[in-house]
Formats: structure tokens, sequence, C-alpha cells
């Protein structure tokens, strides 16, 4: 095990390959993953997520071992985690750092599969309305897209691809057909594809982040980020994947709300950081870029942090000097002050229990 200074400790972590991530040497997860661990990377694998935590699915090592995970050594040493987090969630480490608008009237082929009525009803409600019906029909809706067999979804996609290429001809598409395309092209004949009517196009410009609760859907399409989430992995899939698909269990279980996602542009914590705290407990993220020949502190506070280097290299020092560089993770104990300095520029992201937390027990 690598101590580094008294407060912070080095982790090695793991990727996960899925068909959706990018090959070998274009993926800054790939990247990301070498740098932190030496292992070279596969150009003809797709790296999708570099996992920083104690999921036990992908679990972070401390030091340079391979016998200890992170959360073995925070059982063994459960001050670190803080009171506050230890009172609330005892030694499980309560997160994981990683990387509905309805618009069914211009989409003839989907009332194929829905019924017309039911594609009536969608058309006149609105806010006003009551909650429960709304979210009933929603329910209603996407269940049976997402339930209708597999030779009326490729019939009704054939439909729907043949119409929009069309059209294509005479006006511009919208950014939503011209995404169903994308989509198709990738997944043909994909029910995801349908159902991606049934849900936000969501574009985030560098520095923006958005936060989705439990059981609300989503699917990444492409782009590089960081992800944090509640330390659990219970993905239930549906459609645009190759993986086993649980349809049933994921039409009941979703919420169905309405609306468009709040888009987080971050709350400046000091000239150099921007903190994006979602409405949960378990996590908060800070993204730090410092310039050339400069400092900034991140103040102690009664929780635990993991941090990432995303770019660059400097010092981050508690008691002494540890010169840090892209890929390196570090663990941050409970109570701990952190100054991090560079000289060439220097990117990271920290991730640690949401502050509301710490607010409240004051």
């Amino acid at each position: 095990m690598e101590e580094v200074n008294g407060g912070l400790i080095k982790l090695i972590c793991c990727v996960k390959k899925s068909d959706w991530g990018r090959i070998g040497q274009e993926s800054t997860v790939a990247r990301l993953y070498y740098r932190n661990t030496g292992i070279n990377i596969d150009q003809n694998q797709p790296y999708a997520e570099f996992w920083m935590g104690t999921h036990e699915s992908g679990p972070s090592y401390v030091g340079d071992t391979e016998n200890l995970t992170l959360k073995e050594w925070i059982e063994r040493n459960p001050s670190v985690l803080g009171e506050t987090v230890l009172n609330k969630w005892g030694t499980d480490f309560p997160f994981l750092f990683k990387e509905l608008k309805v618009i069914v009237r211009t989409t003839p082929e989907i009332v194929e599969v829905v019924g017309n009525s039911k594609a009536e009803q969608v058309l006149i409600l609105n806010d006003d309305e009551g909650k429960e019906e709304i979210r009933l029909l929603l329910q209603s809706v996407f269940t049976d897209i997402m339930t209708v067999c597999k030779d009326v979804t490729a019939e009704v996609l054939a439909k729907l691809i043949s119409r929009l290429n069309f059209e294509g001809q005479a006006r511009h598409l919208t950014e939503k057909e011209q995404l169903i395309l994308q989509l198709e092209k990738q997944y043909p004949a994909d029910v995801g594809v349908l159902a991606a009517y049934l849900l936000n196009y969501v574009k985030l410009n560098p520095g923006e982040a958005l936060y989705l609760g439990s059981n609300e859907p989503h699917a990444y399409l492409y782009g590089e980020s960081v992800e944090c989430m509640a330390n659990s992995d219970n993905v239930i899939r549906a459609g645009l994947t190759p993986k086993q698909r649980d349809v049933k269990i994921l039409c009941s279980m979703l919420t169905y709300k309405q609306g468009f996602p709040d888009i987080l542009k971050g709350t400046v914590v000091n000239p150099y950081t921007k903190r994006y705290l979602p409405p949960f407990d378990e996590f908060e993220v800070d993204r730090c870029i410092l310039p050339q020949n400069s400092t900034t502190v991140f103040a102690s506070i009664p929780g635990p942090s993991i941090f990432l280097v995303v770019e660059g290299e400097g010092t981050m020092t508690t008691s002494s000097n540890k010169v840090v560089a892209e890929g390196d993770v570090l663990f941050a104990s409970a109570n701990t002050s952190i100054t991090v300095a560079t000289m060439s520029g220097l990117h990271l992201c920290r991730a640690g229990v949401s502050s509301r937390l710490f607010e409240l027990h004051k």
C-alpha cells in the first residue's frame, strides 16, 4: 500500500469494455486507464468506462498492490470516512465515480404501434392536467412500444427511416429526426430507436452537467464525460444494446416524468473550480482547471473524496509534496486539506459526499 502525504491514498482502478465505448487510443478512458495502471491499450477493443471506487464489479485497489481493495482498506480504517458518513452509510462507500417530453405527433409509424386514440390523448396532455393521468398514459405508450413483437418493430422502423430519408430531400430534418437515422444505422431494427422519440435529446457543452434520479431512462450517445452515481450498478437494459434486456421490469419501474432535465452550469467555488451539486446526499462533483503557475486549495471537509487527474501534471500537498499526472486517482480521507499547484497546467475532478449533508449536521 502506498500512502501519499498522510491523507491521500493512490488508487489503481479498473476499466469497463463495452460495445458503445471508443476504440483503443481514441478513448480518453483507455488513455487514463493506461496512465493509471501501465497496462497496454488494446487498439481493437472498445473502452467505455473508467471506474473509481469500491463497487464489487469494478473495485479500486490501494497503492500498487492487487490484493487489497479500497473497500477492504476502508473497513480496516473506517475513520477515513468521517463520523457523518459512517453514521449514515457505515463503511459502504456512498458513490461510484466514472467518466420525458412526448413528440409522437410527427411520427405516424409510432401511431401504428400505440394506436391513434392514445396518440391523440398524448397530444392534448398539458402540465395543468393530473400528474397521475399523464404518468399512466406515458407508461401505456412506452410499454406498447417496448413490448411490440420484433417483426412489427422492424416493419415500423423501415417505414420511419424511408419516410425520413424522403422528407430529408425536401426539408431540413430536426435534430431528433437526424438522431433517429443515426441510431437506426448503428442498431438496425432495434426498438430503442422508436423509444428515443419519448426521451429528451440533450446536448451538453463543456462545463455543463445534468443529473438523473433513480428509475429514469437514459442512453449515452457520444462524447466524453465524467460521471458520478450512487454506489450501485443495477442497470436494466431494454434497447440500443446487444446485451440481455429486461423490458418487463423496465416498463414497470420507470417514473414517466415529463419535462426537460435541469442543466447544471456549476457553482463557482474559487477562480479555478466549479461545483456540480445534484439534489442527492451521496455525492457532488468539482471540476478544477488550473492554468500555468497557479495554486488552489481544496478545504478540509468532514467526508471522503476521490480525485482524478484528467490532464496535465502538478503537485497535491497535505504535509509534503507529491507529483501527480494524468491518470492518477487519489482517495482523500475526511478532514484533509489539500493544496494543488502546477507549473504547466492541470485539469482534475473531485467527487465527494454532498456538502449539503454536512451543513445539516452542523
